[in-house]
């Protein structure tokens, strides 16, 4: 058997390209933050991170762990062949306001209905998130919600020309 790598997160490392389609629900013990404007929208002691491929992991967190008094629900709507339709929340911090910053499914398709009512946010639009001490980076792109740790590897989907994938 191959000795498996570490990333400097001590993660083992992981292609997009071998996450499954459909997705994979994996709950992870790994505590998730989101900051925007130095205020914590998001702790939780744990996650359920969506691996699906071509994607980095998006995390979705317990409602428990978000201070929902900074969501603000949005008309949005997105429609996900595998979880079902999401609805959105903009972020609102001392006025100002961030469209559609994080999502979540009300009536997921049933083979995901372990995501029912948790967030997912994008790091995109937010100023920090983190999967335990790490920093994430942004998957590229306003659609795809997925955080890139040191241990996920690409090339990810997302970025301009990756739409025909």
């Amino acid at each position: 058997m191959p000795k498996q790598k570490a990333a400097a997160n001590g993660k083992v490392i992981e292609s997009v390209w071998d996450y499954p389609r459909p997705p994979k629900l994996e709950r992870v013990h790994w505590r998730i933050r989101v900051v925007h404007l130095d205020q914590a929208i998001v702790d939780a002691p744990w996650a359920i991170r969506v691996l699906e491929t071509s994607q980095p992991p998006a995390y979705y967190v317990d409602p428990q762990f978000v201070d929902q008094s900074y969501l603000n629900a949005s008309p949005s709507r997105t429609s996900c062949e595998w979880k079902g339709t999401a609805s959105y929340f903009d972020v609102v911090i001392d006025g100002e306001w961030v469209p559609d910053a994080a999502w979540l499914y009300e009536q997921p398709n049933p083979a995901f209905d372990d995501l029912k009512g948790y967030f997912a946010f994008y790091a995109q639009k937010l100023d920090r998130c983190y999967v335990d001490e790490e920093q994430v980076d942004a998957n590229k792109g306003g659609y795809y919600g997925g955080w890139i740790t040191a241990n996920v590897t690409g090339p990810f989907k997302g970025g301009p020309g990756t739409s025909f994938w």
